[in-house]
């Protein structure tokens, strides 16, 4: 059974959320063959606070 993990900041609607779980999911299915059924896809949301990015948190950075 394939398993992705992916990590994105804070702040996406449900919405997108959802579609980059269908797109992950047929990419995994289109390289792999996997049938969709079997794909489990994880995403961890980050907060901004806990994101650096050249020293700084996203936060401050406006991301």
């Amino acid at each position: 059974m394939p398993f992705a993990q992916i990590s994105i900041l804070e702040g996406r609607s449900d919405e997108k959320k959802a579609e980059l779980i269908r797109e992950v999911t047929e990419a995994i299915h289109r390289s792999l063959g996997a049938p969709r059924e079997a794909i489990r896809v994880a995403l961890y949301e980050v907060k901004k606070t806990e994101w650096g990015i050249g020293g700084e948190t996203a936060k401050k950075l406006g991301r």
